[in-house]
This record gives C-alpha cells, sequence and structure tokens, in this order.
C-alpha cells in the first residue's frame, strides 16, 4: 500500500514456469497488496508453480490470447477493491524493481498511468532487442505520435500501471483479445482524457523471454496504425468506434 492506495500486481501468463520464480521474488512485497496471475492455457507448470508462491491464480481452460487473458487480470483486480493496477510479465523482461516508482506516481496523483519505456535511457538495443524490432518501434510510435498529436516515447511496452478510475471507465471489453490489445488501451486512456508518464525502463531479451514471431509483429504494426487511425477518426468525430464509445462495454 501506498498514500492508502491497495496496489495489485497482475500477470498474464503463458508458458512462464522457468521464469515465474525469479520474476515473484524480486516483486517489492512491502508495498503489494496482491498478486493476481492469469494463466491461459499453458502446456507447462506455470499454474502449479503460482501455486506454490501463494499467487492467487486464474486458469483459461482455452487460450484467450494476449488481450483476452489481460481482460481476466484487470477484472480480477477491480474484484479485489484494488486502487493501483500494475501489469508485470511473467516472463522477467521486465524488471519488478520499477514497481514502487511505477505505483507511486499513481498513489500521488500526479498520473492516471505510467508505463515502463524501453526507449528512454537508450537501453533497448543494449538489452538484446532486435534491431528490426527497435526499428519497428521507433517507426510506429513516431507515426502515432503525430496522428493522435500525442508524444511517448513508446507505445508498445508490456509494462504498465493504470489507476481503478482508468481501468474502470475504458471499454476495454471492445477490444482485441490479440497483442494489439496493449496499444488499444493505450489509446483509450489518452483519448478519454487520463494522464500517461513514463519511466525509463531496461529490458531483457533472452530465450525464456517471450516474443512475437516476424509474421505476428507485422499484424501488430498493422493493427497499431489502424488504431491509431479509429483514434483520429473519432476525436474528430468522422467516425465512430466501439473502443472510443464512452457507453462501450466494460470490465
Amino acid at each position: 500500500m501506498l498514500n492508502g492506495k491497495r496496489i495489485t500486481v497482475v500477470m498474464p501468463a503463458y508458458n512462464a514456469e522457468k521464469t515465474l520464480r525469479k520474476t515473484h521474488s524480486e516483486v517489492p512485497h512491502d508495498i503489494v497488496d496482491n498478486i493476481i496471475l492469469t494463466d491461459d492455457a499453458s502446456q507447462d507448470r506455470t499454474a502449479e508453480i503460482a501455486r506454490q508462491l501463494n499467487i492467487k491464480t486464474f486458469v483459461h481452460m482455452e487460450n484467450k490470447g494476449y488481450g483476452g487473458n489481460q481482460k481476466t487480470c484487470y477484472q480480477e483486480a477491480l474484484r479485489v477493491g484494488s486502487d493501483i493496477v500494475i501489469m508485470l510479465h511473467p516472463d522477467y523482461q521486465y524488471t519488478p524493481k520499477l514497481i514502487t516508482s511505477m505505483a507511486s506516481m499513481i498513489a500521488y496523483d500526479i498520473f492516471d498511468a505510467v508505463i515502463g519505456s524501453r526507449i528512454l535511457g537508450n537501453k533497448a538495443l543494449q538489452g538484446g532487442m532486435p534491431l528490426y524490432k527497435y526499428t519497428a518501434n521507433r517507426f510506429l510510435t513516431a507515426v502515432e505520435n503525430f496522428i493522435i498529436q500525442q508524444k511517448l516515447s513508446e507505445y508498445h511496452t508490456g509494462y504498465r500501471a493504470f489507476s481503478a478510475k482508468v481501468l474502470e471507465n475504458l471499454p476495454l471489453l471492445e477490444n482485441s483479445n490479440d497483442f494489439v490489445f496493449d496499444n488499444e488501451m493505450l489509446l483509450q486512456t489518452m483519448y478519454f482524457g487520463f494522464s500517461v508518464g513514463e519511466v525509463s525502463c531496461p529490458a531483457k531479451y533472452f530465450e525464456e523471454a517471450s516474443s512475437i514471431s516476424f509474421r505476428r509483429s507485422v499484424i501488430y504494426g498493422i493493427g497499431v496504425l489502424h488504431t491509431a487511425m479509429k483514434y483520429f477518426l473519432s476525436k474528430n468525430k468522422y467516425r465512430h468506434y466501439p473502443i472510443f464509445n464512452p457507453d462501450g462495454k466494460k470490465i
């Protein structure tokens, strides 16, 4: 708890048995009130290990996708009365040691949401990010900043913190169940007037860390550009889309 705010860490998991213990060991348990893991029909011992670690665990019997996994995570986090929810991948790609900093920025009402940026600090390539992913990240971020008239260092990090108010007011159930969910959610956050802060976050790329294929990356990139155009058209009242409808389905 920070400044009287209850903090929950959610972990959308898929085949994370090799890295879950390490990730969990670095979570700042002195301030984190709850840890929730959703196992998206893993084929390994992820759920078993999570329960051994006394993590509140939910298991999808069928794979619902990365976005579908997050929907369950956020729903359960709100169900236990969280004030701040931090999404942390259990593959140890992002350091849990930044949880305190990210949560503080929300607990003390500086921002409504905070992302861990791999681009700030120029550490991405040093951490092993493939050059094609780094180049695509910079290109897509520049295009999105231009289209939606914002100024973030990146839109594609999987390390995020949100106030409960943000989660309760975004039409998250209108979003994709695939990887573009992250981008849709971040653009929704800004579209509905919530403030977004950034912290510099080193990221690690290694064999056990999850990563999508080149083909899935291309599909994701197309989805990102499509989402940015939806934002632009909705903001300027040219067209209306469910993901930017304040009356859309919420968790």
